[in-house]
């Protein structure tokens, strides 16, 4: 039992979004990608809801495309409707984009750890192994991956990268080589790309603005290498500090953008969850705590809160809204199996080698 998050009632809400074929959209009108369904089936496995994990896990396997990508829509091309209040779907962009595509490891992972259903991972290994081959075909000479698949005769230069991107595909491979080491599979190409991202993230972060466009004022772009375990402890902890009261507004939440006057839910509890994995647990109990404005009462939580205007903005409780509220509390309170898997580096490339050689006991529990 959680005592920062209903975990139940977030749980009930991502069921009644999901469809027969077990994907689970943003909203009801539609919008769907394979990471944020990723991260409405994490909270659900959480959540204890076996059958509609599965479900959606399986829909993952039954949409993967033959070279092991997906493709989702863009979210960010959805409308609103004439009052400014409400998502309108219609026909929105699609990609196929890396990050998402990734992230499948992460879901898989988790998903598994918290229904204490490992014996199951060869089921799906075949599709991880598929998005991982994905993911490697779009990395560079200088160890960024891009952030989509390319057109025809397109080449990886003329594509930009991501920093929350590369930053969550560290995290994924570092859930793929655990997956494949319990298996006893080969995961050497895998380890030495997670390396080559993390040196691009750490060492040349230049190469995460070569579009001309400034994303710093991002707040996944400011927070997940500290979540994802890219950074040490301690420069972590003092990257969040840096630039805390930029994103950060008091008793509110985290601000989407930093000059856009807009808290969200999803950003507050990854925020939290930076927190954890840099040692801050109270600043992120703090942050989960203040979002209890956004609980909606039927369930879930609303997507964000507009300052200026003090308005719910946008009227929608997406599915990984929730799915990020139970991920952050598990995180925090440790409420099920492998809850410190998204908060703390599994994998570490420092101080020593040594330290990569001993595995999470929660692979073989």
């Amino acid at each position: 039992m959680s005592q920062l998050v209903d975990i139940r009632a977030c749980a009930d809400h991502i069921a009644t979004l999901q469809r027969t074929d077990g994907t689970i959209p943003w909203i009801e009108a539609g919008v769907w990608d394979a990471w944020n369904h990723g991260e409405a089936a994490m909270g659900l496995a959480i959540a204890g809801r076996e059958a509609e994990t599965v479900r959606a896990l399986t829909a993952l396997m039954d949409r993967q495309e033959t070279d092991g990508g997906w493709t989702g829509d863009l979210g960010a091309s959805v409308p609103l409707d004439d009052a400014n209040r409400r998502l309108v779907p219609g026909t929105p962009k699609t990609a196929r984009d890396t990050n998402f595509t990734g992230y499948v490891a992460v879901t898989v992972l988790r998903s598994l750890l918290a229904l204490k259903a490992l014996d199951t991972l060869p089921r799906y290994w075949p599709m991880i192994e598929a998005a991982m081959e994905f993911v490697l075909a779009h990395q560079t000479a200088h160890g960024d991956i891009v952030w989509r698949a390319r057109g025809d005769e397109q080449t990886l230069t003329e594509i930009d990268s991501l920093r929350a991107g590369n930053a969550s595909l560290y995290k994924a491979l570092e859930c793929a080589c655990l997956m494949g080491r319990r298996l006893g599979k080969p995961v050497g190409a895998w380890l030495e790309a997670r390396r080559r991202i993390g040196a691009a993230l750490r060492e040349n972060d230049a190469r995460f603005d070569r579009k001309g466009t400034d994303r710093r004022g991002f707040a996944m772009d400011w927070y997940y290498p500290a979540l994802a375990g890219v950074l040490p402890t301690d420069i972590g902890r003092a990257r969040l500090y840096a630039r805390w009261t930029e994103f950060v507004e008091p008793g509110l939440g985290c601000r989407c953008v930093s000059h856009e006057p807009w808290v969200t839910a999803a950003e507050t509890a990854e925020l939290a969850m930076a927190c954890q994995a840099v040692g801050k647990r109270e600043q992120a109990r703090e942050l989960i705590a203040n979002l209890a404005p956004l609980i909606a009462h039927d369930g879930g939580y609303w997507m964000g809160w507009q300052f200026e205007e003090s308005i719910i903005w946008p009227r929608e409780r997406p599915s990984w809204t929730s799915g990020a509220l139970i991920m952050a509390a598990d995180a925090i309170e440790g409420l099920s199996r492998g809850s410190d898997l998204l908060v703390a580096n599994h994998l570490p490339e420092y101080p020593a080698p040594k330290a990569a050689a001993k595995l999470p006991a929660f692979l073989y529990a």
